[in-house]
């Protein structure tokens, strides 16, 4: 590749902003979907073959990533609220996840939100009812990164899809 050659290296830089949203879904410093939605801009607006299936690939990823954020958060919060874990529990858990994502880097994450969560709902509900809230919690989020990596995915082929066709 002749770096000259602005099309394939447009295509290549959209490639590693669509992968690297994909896998930033699952790492809470980088804008996953963003990232991806991200790279389609790019290849659309400055990447060569046909505009119009450039153009209708933006269109489509767009419509997909916008389904992906409505859906990340009303799914998941649609089930804690029927759990009835409050969003206090969740800020918490959000809260002490922070903390606990720069003590112990990555893991922490996990064990800093399960932690707030189970604190929060052990002083509301007691030891009985803590654990199964804390789960409910833990599936909540976990159904939110699985919604967003789905969409990051779905945004991925719909691109090579327009890679192949223009």
């Amino acid at each position: 590749m002749d770096l000259t050659d602005t099309g394939e290296l447009v295509t290549l830089l959209a490639g590693l902003l669509i992968a690297v949203g994909a896998i930033g879904v699952m790492l809470p410093v980088l804008p996953g979907l963003l990232l991806s939605w991200s790279g389609v801009l790019l290849w659309t607006l400055l990447g060569s073959g046909s505009a119009g299936v450039r153009w209708t690939v933006l269109a489509v990823a767009t419509l997909i990533a916008g389904a992906g954020l409505v859906t990340k958060f009303l799914w998941p919060g649609k089930r804690l609220k029927s759990t009835g874990v409050p969003s206090s529990a969740l800020m918490a858990g959000g809260v002490l996840g922070l903390i606990g994502f720069f003590v112990i880097p990555v893991i922490g994450l996990v064990l800093g939100f399960l932690l707030g969560v189970w604190l929060v709902e052990l002083s509301r509900v007691g030891h009985e009812r803590a654990w199964p809230s804390t789960r409910a919690a833990f599936a909540a989020v976990g159904l939110s990164l699985l919604v967003e990596f789905a969409a990051a995915l779905a945004i991925a082929v719909v691109w090579v899809f327009g890679l192949i066709l223009a």
